[in-house]
């Protein structure tokens, strides 16, 4: 077995923000490979959260980005189970992120079921018709569409958006680790983003 170097454990702490104890046994059961390491926690971490997601979140806060301009701003809630982890400075800054987030990719909304009917069945009539005008064969044009829905959930819904400090990482990722970090269940509510001049 490889010899962990407290540098190693440092380094791995530092990408991923976890425990000393977690990061020693990622690198333990990686050989000391930070890159599996990483993924070994972000396993642990999506197991973790799997347990806790039933658990109720009654706690939280609303957390704000307003960019630089003054023109454009987010305000978001984030529920947690106790007060004590709602005062925590990891979970500040892990809304105050998500805030910055949403203010910077504007999503349509949290999850794929947030998505209006109406603006799915729009987005399908728009996919079917750049597909048809492409010449494509109509067997496979409901298949090409799925595929440009799923596409447009992966850019416009918020838990599978790619994170902009981080695109190797969704929002989902990323809350999934802050779960496995404080130990509760976490939940992104609702958002709203305000942006000078829009209706």
């Amino acid at each position: 077995m490889a010899t962990i170097s407290a540098a190693t454990v440092k380094e791995l702490r530092e990408k991923t923000g976890a425990g000393i104890m977690d990061c020693k046994e990622a690198l333990s059961e990686c050989n000391g490979d930070i890159s599996k390491a990483v993924d070994f926690l972000r396993k642990k971490g999506l197991a973790t959260a799997a347990k806790r997601a039933g658990r109720a979140t009654t706690e939280g806060i609303v957390a704000s980005y307003i960019h630089m301009d003054s023109k454009l701003g987010v305000l978001v809630e984030i529920n947690c189970e106790t007060d004590f982890v709602a005062k925590n400075d990891d979970f500040k800054e892990f809304a105050k992120n998500i805030a910055m987030h949403i203010t910077a990719t504007n999503p349509v909304g949290i999850r794929q079921e947030d998505v209006p009917k109406e603006t799915i069945d729009k987005e399908k009539e728009i996919y079917r018709a750049q597909v048809l005008e492409m010449g494509k064969p109509e067997k496979i044009v409901d298949k090409i569409v799925e595929g440009k829905l799923k596409k447009y959930f992966k850019d416009n819904c918020l838990m599978n958006q790619a994170y902009v400090r981080d695109p190797n990482i969704t929002i989902e990722d990323l809350l999934n680790e802050m779960v496995a970090k404080i130990g509760e269940n976490i939940t992104i509510k609702r958002f709203a983003r305000f942006k000078i001049g829009e209706e």
